[in-house]
């Protein structure tokens, strides 16, 4: 199992809206089923800073990953690109795997 790790900084007052897209039921996570292999995303808030977010993406594997960037690629670059308004900051973090 591979995790896609992503660090966001929410605009001001667009907490909410933020937190419904990239929440294990928003748009993204929709977009990632479509493939086999996506096995969830979680959202995570800081408590201390309520605007700073962890996204994390499950993949079954890389394979599956890669399966999804090439059968919908132009779908998440144009989502990508709706999102933007919604942050000031955005950190790819890495791809982790997961260990037994």
């Amino acid at each position: 199992m591979i995790h896609v790790v992503w660090q966001f900084r929410a605009r001001a007052g667009m907490e909410r809206e933020f937190e419904g897209r990239y929440s294990s039921t928003g748009d993204w996570a929709r977009l990632f089923a479509r493939v086999e292999g996506y096995l969830g995303t979680t959202l995570m808030r800081n408590p201390a800073d309520r605007r700073l977010y962890l996204v994390i993406d499950a993949w079954r594997d890389a394979e599956s990953l890669a399966s999804f960037k090439k059968a919908y690629g132009a779908e998440y670059d144009a989502l990508d690109k709706e999102c933007q308004a919604l942050t000031e900051d955005e950190i790819d973090l890495g791809t982790f795997e997961a260990l037994r």
